[in-house]
Parts: C-alpha cells; sequence; structure tokens
C-alpha cells in the first residue's frame, strides 16, 4: 500500500499543477535556505569582524562568499537539516494544490472539498514546525551520544513527525480534525513507515526538493487507500 502510494505519487511529477507547485516549492525554498545562510555568515560577519576561517572551506568573507561557489556548497549542506522543517512548511502551503491533482486524475468520482481556512492551515504549520525544531534539538544529545547511529535516529525521528503531519492534513481535508486524527492512530505503523520513506531522501541535498510535492501526493493517495480498506473491512 505504501510503496503503491508512492509510485502514483512518482508517476504523476509531469502533472502541470504539480510542476507549478514544485516551482512555487523551489522558490520558496532556495529562498529560505538563502535567506538562512545570509543571515548566518551576518552573525558570523558581527561576530568575528569582516572575515574568518573555517574548517575545510578556508577564509569566509562574507560578501565575495554569499556571491560565490562556498554559498553553493554550505546551502546544500545546511539543506540537509533545514529540509525537514521547511518541508513540512511547503506541505502544508501547498498541500490542496497537490492533493486536488490526484484526486482529479485518480479519484474523480470524489465531490469536491472546501478548501482549508487559511488561519488554520498557518497555525497548524507553525504548530508543528515548533515541534519538529524541538524533538530535533532534544535528539541531539542522542546524535552526539551514539553518531552510528544518527542517521537512523534522524530518518526514524523525523519519519514519525512527517507521517504524522502529511496523514494529519491529507486526511482532515475530508474528515475534519478530528477524524483525522481518529484514523491516524488506527494505523500508525504504515503512516510512520511511509514517513520513513519520505525522511530518507530528505537527508540528500537536491533530491529534498522533491520530497514536499511527493509526500503530499503520496499520503493522500495512502489516506484513501486506507479509507477504501476499512471501508471493505468494515
Amino acid at each position: 500500500m505504501i510503496f503503491s502510494s508512492f509510485a502514483k505519487a512518482l508517476a504523476q511529477m509531469g502533472d502541470r499543477r504539480f510542476r507549478r507547485v514544485l516551482f512555487l516549492g523551489l522558490v520558496l525554498t532556495v529562498a529560505l535556505l538563502f535567506a538562512a545562510y545570509v543571515g548566518v555568515l551576518i552573525l558570523i560577519s558581527w561576530l568575528t569582524g569582516d572575515g574568518v576561517t573555517l574548517p575545510l572551506i578556508g577564509e569566509v568573507t562574507w560578501v565575495s562568499n554569499l556571491l560565490g561557489w562556498t554559498s553553493l556548497v554550505a546551502m546544500l549542506i545546511m539543506s540537509v537539516f533545514l529540509m525537514v522543517p521547511v518541508a513540512s512548511a511547503i506541505s502544508s502551503l501547498f498541500l490542496e494544490d497537490i492533493a486536488a491533482a490526484v484526486e482529479a486524475q485518480h479519484y474523480p468520482a470524489l465531490p469536491p472539498v472546501a478548501p482549508l481556512p487559511w488561519s488554520e492551515t498557518i497555525r497548524d504549520t507553525f504548530a508543528f514546525l515548533g515541534l519538529m525544531i524541538g524533538a530535533n534539538l532534544l535528539a541531539l544529545a542522542l546524535y552526539i551520544a551514539m553518531p552510528f547511529a544518527a542517521l537512523g535516529i534522524f530518518w526514524a525521528l523525523n519519519g514519525f513527525l512527517l507521517g504524522r503531519e502529511y496523514f494529519q492534513l491529507a486526511a482532515m481535508r475530508r474528515l475534519g480534525r478530528d477524524g483525522a486524527r481518529a484514523l491516524r492512530m488506527r494505523h500508525p505503523w504504515r503512516i510512520w513507515l511511509a514517513g520513513v520513506l519520505m525522511a530518507v531522501p530528505l537527508s540528500v541535498p537536491l533530491l529534498n526538493l522533491l520530497i514536499p510535492i511527493l509526500g503530499a501526493a503520496t499520503f493522500t493517495h495512502l489516506y484513501h487507500a486506507l479509507q477504501s480498506d476499512q471501508g471493505r473491512t468494515g
């Protein structure tokens, strides 16, 4: 069920509506990462003066490096750590567009749904961002104590968080908040494993830029599959 949902999402990546969201997501992601990078360089410049020598990078003068190849390398490295919260934010903002495109192609008989209010979407986005940042900050102790297992811990933790968020958003469109939570609680392992499938490529620079769209589409399919399965067994 999980891999079937992912395969369907991947097959629809050429959809015009997917490409539009991909473009908007890329612009937003690059802007956020670039802003974060500029903020770090400004902080370094304020603390150390015009230049500082960093291991493996060398002399960093923030104006020149901002426009140089060093900025690309730094942004790629930062993307590994920042893409989890960025992906959750993008999926929240553009889920409606992706879910509508998925349902139009694969579930055309379904009635239309009213979009979630922006106030509710933004509230949920920031609440989840806080949860993800807090959970990953707490997990730093585990990363340091068990560096050999850090990647596995990262995938497991963020797979749980992303699965919870993606599925809740996808199901909430048609079931409401309480209905989505109830369905999620009945299928925790499938949702967690699907979240891990999304979390693994988030640690790969450039590839991680596609995950917000693939995640939103995959969990839309997964929601419908679980609903259909529940209807047959119920």
